[in-house]
């Protein structure tokens, strides 16, 4: 059976970069949770701000260290607002270094690029 040349892409076309280190991507309220849970497992991220309509409806500040305990409210009002909201968007505030982030951006292009037939 013939491989999907575009398994494994990761589609950035709902990702808007705002500055160095803040992201602030698009989704649909179902798809809410598993982005935050998403971006706290990537680790490099040091705020999370949930919008709709420009106004921040919820502010995450993860520091390191932070335990699954204390995020698990948190993490329960995304699981609300994601059930409630149709559309809204996410701020992401990442704290690379600038190699890391240059290292990160690289990775994400080279992800967007098919395999080759």
């Amino acid at each position: 059976m013939a491989q999907d040349p575009r398994e494994g892409y990761t589609d950035r076309s709902n990702i808007e970069q705002k500055s160095y280190g803040v992201e602030e991507l698009q989704v649909v309220g179902e798809q809410l949770l598993a982005k935050v849970k998403e971006l706290i497992h990537e680790g490099n991220v040091r705020r999370i701000i949930i919008k709709q309509d420009g106004n921040s409806i919820l502010e995450l500040p993860l520091t390191i260290g932070v335990a699954g305990v204390l995020l698990a409210p948190a993490l329960a009002a995304v699981g609300v607002l994601g059930a409630l909201l149709t559309q809204c968007s996410i701020e992401v505030v990442r704290t690379d270094s600038p190699a890391d982030y240059i290292e990160r951006k690289v990775e994400e292009i080279r992800d967007d690029v098919p395999p080759a037939l």
